[in-house]
């Protein structure tokens, strides 16, 4: 659980950098980026224990944190592109994460085909 608790704060920071400076046009870029990079040490702060944290005492391989990392980035970003950035969730957007979910499933399966 922890791990997933990290990944979800490590998302949520990482979202932030990346996106948060669309709204602010009257930006200029070098001031995005700085403000960006910010952000994302923070980000850094919450990744690393959490892969390490993951990785080294859960025992779970670095595909399967990949892919725990992804749903959780999408996850985020639904709530952020919706929240923030105002725009409409498709409903080909859910069909697509009800995908990923099943690569999930086979990542985390333990059945050979």
């Amino acid at each position: 659980m922890r791990t997933i608790v990290l990944l979800l704060c490590s998302n949520v920071f990482m979202t932030f950098a990346w996106y948060y400076n669309l709204k602010q046009e009257g930006w200029p870029l070098w001031k995005a980026i700085l403000i960006s990079w910010g952000i994302a040490l923070l980000e850094y702060s919450f990744m690393v224990p959490a892969n390490r944290y993951g990785y080294l005492t859960k025992g779970f391989s670095g595909f399967q944190l990949k892919m725990i990392q992804e749903i959780i980035t999408l996850t985020v970003f639904s709530f952020f592109a919706i929240l923030y950035l105002k725009e409409t969730f498709h409903w080909r957007y859910l069909i697509s994460f009800v995908l990923l979910l099943g690569a999930v499933y086979f990542m985390f399966s333990k059945k050979t085909i």
